[in-house]
């Protein structure tokens, strides 16, 4: 049997145990001491969850944001030694902080509108980029500065009347030809529009003078036939519309009008149309082709013009720039055929 002061000794050391052991207890089942320190954890509890619980219960509750803690069988989270997310609660009114698994939004994109918001209208075709000189008009600046009679700058593409019309054009005279094709158009009561080159006016004028006299009309084909126009400066297609048209009016004599402008190719711009439309002329396009230009044949030349013609078209031809004794010959078959076919000839719309 062990003495008494062996005795004493052994209680000692069992009570200076439970001491120790008693913090430790205390602190698992009832968290932090009153003045704000920790017990002692065991290794599986982190050190962040502490903290955590405590700016928790400190006034205000401020939030701390996310904090990574391992729970030790606590109901609801996950077993021990596994680390999972959690979120300090809010102070009343702040707002919640991001949780780490929603990652901060990047940088914007200029243009790019945030989530949740809806997207910009996007810009009209027709505003021009801040900065960016508005493209010119083909219709409002020609309309200001042309004569109050002043056409449109639109590409003429069908008769005055419409219907089972046909309007009969001819470029690039007057020529050798001219006579003849002037021969067949009074043979058949048609009539039909002279695309006139400036020099070749200036140097026929009883041609010219001969065009009115029975009838028909005159439209100016520039002074030099230049193609492509378009790519002249603006100085340049301003002489070659302006002095053709004064070419054709001078030969054709005081009573002379000229109605219309067809660039060389219909090779038509917005700058020279406006030009036109300045000069007091309507842009004149066809509807057919005949190709009568590359002397392809008789047959060829007739053929096309059967095909293509629609009530109400606009066929081209030539009546100079070279030899144009198939147009001529096609003529002589196109107009009866065309008088069958119950066409009546007309002058383009202006």
């Amino acid at each position: 049997m062990p003495d008494q002061g062996t005795t004493r000794t052994i209680l000692r050391r069992a009570a200076a145990g439970c001491a120790a052991l008693l913090p430790l207890a205390l602190a698992c089942a009832c968290g932090p001491t009153s003045n704000g320190a920790s017990a002692a954890a065991s290794p599986s509890i982190h050190a962040g969850a502490t903290a955590s619980a405590t700016a928790q219960s400190a006034p205000g509750r401020a939030a701390l944001g996310s904090v990574a803690a391992t729970t030790a069988g606590a109901p609801g989270t996950a077993a021990p030694g596994i680390t999972v997310a959690t979120t300090a609660l809010p102070a009343a009114g702040a707002p919640s902080a991001a949780t780490p698994s929603t990652p901060a939004p990047g940088p914007v994109t200029p243009g790019t509108p945030a989530s949740g918001t809806a997207a910009p209208a996007a810009p009209t075709r027709h505003a021009p980029a801040p900065g960016t000189p508005a493209p010119a008009a083909t219709t409002g600046p020609a309309a200001a500065t042309a004569a109050p009679d002043a056409p449109g700058s639109s590409i003429v593409y069908r008769t005055a009347s419409g219907g089972k019309t046909v309007a009969l054009t001819f470029d690039d005279g007057p020529g050798p030809a001219t006579g003849a094709i002037l021969d067949l158009l009074k043979q058949y009561h048609a009539k039909a529009t002279f695309c006139e080159i400036g020099p070749q006016a200036a140097a026929n004028p009883k041609t010219v003078q001969r065009i009115l006299d029975e009838g028909h009309r005159l439209c100016d084909h520039t002074v030099n036939h230049p193609q492509p126009m378009h790519t002249l400066p603006r100085e340049q297609q301003v002489y070659e519309i302006d002095a053709a048209k004064a070419m054709i009016l001078k030969s054709g004599g005081p009573d002379a009008k000229v109605a219309w402008f067809r660039a060389p190719g219909g090779d038509f711009s917005a700058q020279n149309r406006q030009i036109a439309v300045q000069d007091g002329l309507r842009p004149l396009g066809w509807t057919v082709d005949t190709r009568d230009w590359a002397k392809p044949g008789v047959p060829e030349i007739v053929a096309t013009a059967q095909r293509e013609l629609h009530p109400g078209g606009i066929i081209l031809m030539h009546d100079g720039g070279g030899d144009r004794s198939q147009t001529v010959a096609a003529l002589a078959q196109l107009l009866p055929w065309l008088v069958q076919q119950g066409y009546t000839f007309d002058f383009p719309d202006c």
